[in-house]
């Protein structure tokens, strides 16, 4: 998936971008030279997990954007309007909002502590919701504009519930901020999609939780960077409201090699499909 140049210049604001799936988008962007706001809570050192804003950002000028880090957790309203209003100082607008700042916890009901649960929903549905909402009045100012977050087509079957329901209300919930603005601003130009994963992507986060063997059975966080690519340089105007997957979109940009996306190319065919997906789709029967 090679670089168009189509983003040189635009201003990309990513919620959890010093690490994983949120740092290969703006890697992939600052290629063609954008502007990335990294909004994330690592500003010092994780003792177990590589990477804050700052290293982020060093990253992300030696490929050849513009960064700006900003300490954000994106429960905090205050925290979240003072990076919008940095990154509009700084680059003088926003154009393409990526919400991909997200907590997890596969629990069933009786396991879910109240503490997690809250922080799943005012992470996931009520930080997809403030972060987008901050950045829309600059995003109606801007000639392509996109949100794009990273969450789950919607299916009602109850299995993708009953194992998880706290974690699937507010993985849905990003869902249906997608369902809900695609609508509400499709007259006003503003592109709301989401995007997710077919397979289960290998992060240094997902190492510390499982170990590294569940890279034989995952793919680099890169698929996705290349995905959403792909889908913030289409034309907002023709392209909302959609529930995309990531190598269904790869594929349709005339992508056909997919072992360079798995971490172990040779256990390519024996990938481990990610949930809330049935098995239906090219890529299903891996």
């Amino acid at each position: 998936m090679k670089n168009t140049g189509k983003l040189k210049g635009k201003t990309l604001f990513i919620t959890g971008a010093s690490r994983g799936i949120g740092k290969a988008i703006a890697l992939k962007a600052a290629r063609d030279g954008a502007n990335i706001v990294i909004a994330a809570k690592t500003a010092d050192p994780h003792p177990k997990l590589p990477g804050t804003i700052y290293t982020a950002a060093e990253e992300i000028e030696r490929a050849g954007g513009k960064a700006l880090p900003c300490i954000v957790d994106v429960r905090d309203e205050r925290q979240v309007q003072q990076a919008v209003e940095a990154a509009v100082a700084k680059f003088g607008g926003i154009d393409i909002v990526i919400n991909n700042a997200s907590a997890i916890s596969l629990t069933p009901t009786l396991e879910t502590d109240m503490k997690r649960y809250d922080l799943m929903q005012n992470i996931n549905t009520r930080g997809t919701f403030l972060v987008s909402k901050t950045c829309l009045p600059y995003l109606l100012k801007s000639d392509n504009p996109h949100i794009l977050n990273l969450s789950p087509p919607l299916n009602m079957k109850p299995h993708w519930f009953a194992n998880h329901t706290a974690y699937t209300i507010a993985k849905y919930g990003m869902s249906m901020c997608v369902l809900g603005m695609a609508e509400e601003f499709r007259s006003q130009g503003v592109a709301v999609n989401a995007l997710w994963p077919r397979t289960t992507i290998h992060t240094a986060a997902i190492e510390m939780l499982s170990g590294s063997e569940s890279a034989k059975y995952a793919r680099k966080p890169e698929i996705m960077a290349d995905a959403a690519y792909a889908i913030i340089c289409r034309d907002a105007r023709e392209y909302t409201g959609n529930f995309f997957m990531d190598d269904e979109v790869l594929l349709d940009v005339g992508v056909r090699d997919f072992s360079k996306y798995a971490c172990s190319p040779e256990n390519m065919h024996n990938l481990q499909l990610d949930i809330f997906l049935d098995d239906e789709g090219p890529f299903a029967k891996l």
